[in-house]
């Protein structure tokens, strides 16, 4: 059972955003006036491009955007992370094409950041704060980042990958 050269880089990529995840989120922790569990939701850590881009920690008990918020989920949500996380990690060990085995690397690291917050504290630990722009008024992190550009990949790979079998298709046809 010998994994590929593409399957190892999507562990990689993985392992990449799961540490660059947890080390952002433990400067913010660490800027934080008190512990996690009382910390309050909101707390401005630092106006870095105001009123465009802000450091500002949230707790997020719900799923995406916080939805479904209140912590009653908690390990529903992580069970299902965990079990998300591994058949990504059966599909990264068959992937043929780098675009495909990075999305999924991207994906598994976003899945296991925000489960290993989950467990820890309850919920997410979100701080990417973009909402003065006014067009995107949620706050996230890097486990998100690498959630959502992992998904947009594999929608790019997916499209890729028909245009290939019909252009496949109609060379074989001629």
């Amino acid at each position: 059972m010998k994994i590929s050269r593409l399957a190892w880089m999507a562990y990689a990529l993985a392992l990449i955003i799961i540490v660059l995840d947890q080390i952002t989120k433990a400067m913010v922790i660490n800027a934080m006036p008190a512990t996690p569990s009382s910390m309050l939701d909101g707390f401005r850590i630092a106006e870095v491009l105001p009123p465009y881009f802000n450091l500002t920690f949230v707790l997020n008990t719900g799923v995406s955007f916080g939805m479904f918020g209140g912590g009653e989920a908690r390990w529903i949500l992580s069970t299902f992370s965990i079990i998300v996380a591994i058949a990504l990690a059966v599909w990264a060990y068959k992937a043929e094409r780098r675009l495909l085995a990075a999305a999924i690397g991207m994906v598994i690291g976003g899945a296991i950041g925000n489960v290993i917050d989950r467990i820890r504290f309850g919920g997410v630990v979100d701080f990417l704060d973009f909402s003065g722009t006014g067009v995107f008024p949620w706050i996230f992190n890097i486990a998100d980042s690498g959630i959502t550009v992992g998904v947009a990949l594999l929608i790019l790979d997916s499209f890729l990958g028909e245009r290939r079998s019909k252009v496949g298709v109609a060379h074989e046809k001629s």
